[in-house]
């Protein structure tokens, strides 16, 4: 890992969390993601399974987290499960975790090599009732492939039929939506990593420029930085490109008076960070182009202020929708019979902001979070409001990331960002 090491108070209090939840005479089993192959002998870089990090701070593949709180042996109350080292692996693969290392990562005591699981499984299980299993229940999930956490839900069900089953994803969903001081610390990092790279493509963008190149110069400035690169696929979307919203191509040539809307987002120690800005290619902006654009900066800056404990997801949509209708009204590009008569299941300003303005970001950009539920102090937000015009030819989007607090405004984790018109200008003409 480039990062730098990370408190184990933050896991130890995780675990302390998600235990108290549990039922009585349960265990809860936590797996790392699957190694994912390209072809021949090639994998794809290894990304640790979100959960088992959140509860153990171990990212490395192979990995087996087991919470038993209940156990009578007092040793396997918190048990890991890593793959044996040794001098072979270490001249082929580099360094992987000892169980003395993986004690000072985790603070768990106990530590088995993985191809003692089974045995030491078989034995927790004679002596609980209940197995907690780690379903993908996110609001967005769509995954199709079989992972190492489905594989072994199907083997253990098989292999203990009376058991009776719970799910973790409530428990999780509920916890990592709440940040500790030392997660928002991370995710600021992550955030600071972003404003470099922006201040970078600041100096950087030019007529003539491919969009890829942009790309480029993010990443460079992110590996530097110990960074493991984008927290998502990023958007580099210069002209009529910003309106296909999950453009990603990101080879076209940067055109004079076009405008080109970024969003990108460097991760840290696996906690992502999630930006979205809109600047001139020629670091100038038309006067219709600062039009729209400080219409989507009040926006976002009039929606931030209603992120406060006690809001609930849905109301604050409809909220948004409001302060974008009256912008969309003052640029003319809606008029009051638009709005009279508009659908109210698709109001009249989704023609022009047709997603959503905030979603929970932490070890995921879309992060746990029960949207049903009030929003409460510590919670993390992106915001991210954005009018786009295919007959202008450009589209304006423009996200913070936001930390909600106990009274007043949220903080705004990318309060350092460039986003003032002004403020860009002088430092692409500078």
């Amino acid at each position: 890992m480039k990062y730098d090491p990370i408190n184990p108070k933050l896991f130890i209090k995780n675990r302390k969390n998600f235990m108290e939840k549990m039922k009585p005479s349960s265990l809860a089993v936590f797996n790392s993601n699957d190694i994912f192959t390209t072809g021949a002998d090639s994998t794809l870089p290894f990304k640790q399974h979100r959960d088992i990090f959140y509860l153990s701070g171990a990212d490395q593949e192979n990995t087996v987290l087991v919470l038993f709180p209940d156990c009578p042996d007092p040793a396997h109350r918190e048990v890991l499960f890593v793959t044996e080292t040794n001098d072979h692996i270490a001249v082929w693969e580099g360094e992987k975790l000892t169980k003395e290392k993986a004690t000072e990562i985790t603070g768990i005591e106990t530590v088995y090599w993985l191809k003692e699981f089974d045995k030491k499984f078989f034995e927790m299980m004679t002596q609980c009732d209940t197995i907690y299993f780690n379903t993908n229940e996110h609001y967005r999930q769509a995954v199709e492939l079989e992972s190492r956490e489905d594989r072994f839900i199907k083997k253990t069900k098989a292999q203990y039929p009376a058991h009776n089953y719970a799910k973790s994803a409530p428990i999780l969903q509920r916890l990592r939506a709440v940040k500790d001081p030392i997660e928002i610390d991370l995710i600021q990092q992550a955030c600071d990593i972003t404003n470099a790279g922006f201040r970078r493509v600041l100096k950087f963008l030019k007529p003539g420029v491919m969009e890829y190149e942009v790309e480029a110069e993010f990443l460079h400035e992110f590996i530097r930085r110990r960074s493991d690169g984008f927290a998502y696929t990023p958007i580099i979307a210069s002209g009529n490109n910003a309106n296909v919203l999950h453009y990603i191509q990101n080879n076209q040539e940067c055109k004079d008076g076009d405008l080109m809307l970024i969003d990108a987002g460097a991760s840290y120690a696996n906690y992502a960070s999630d930006m979205s800005r809109t600047i001139p290619v020629n670091g100038r902006f038309t006067e219709r182009q600062k039009q729209v654009y400080n219409a989507v900066l009040k926006v976002k800056d009039e929606a931030t202020k209603m992120l406060v404990p006690g809001t609930i997801w849905k109301d604050y949509h409809v909220e948004v929708g409001k302060l974008m209708t009256s912008e969309l009204l003052d640029l003319g590009l809606l008029d009051k019979a638009d709005v009279q008569n508009e659908n109210k299941d698709w109001p009249a300003y989704k023609k022009y902001f047709m997603h959503g303005t905030s979603h929970h970001i932490g070890l995921d950009t879309h992060d746990y979070g029960i949207l049903w539920e009030p929003m409460q102090a510590s919670n993390v937000f992106t915001v991210e409001p954005g009018i786009y015009l295919p007959d202008g030819g450009f589209g304006i989007r423009l996200e913070d990331d936001v930390v909600i607090q106990e009274q007043g405004e949220p903080f705004n984790l990318m309060r350092d960002i460039p986003i003032e018109v002004e403020e860009i200008e002088e430092l692409m003409n500078r």
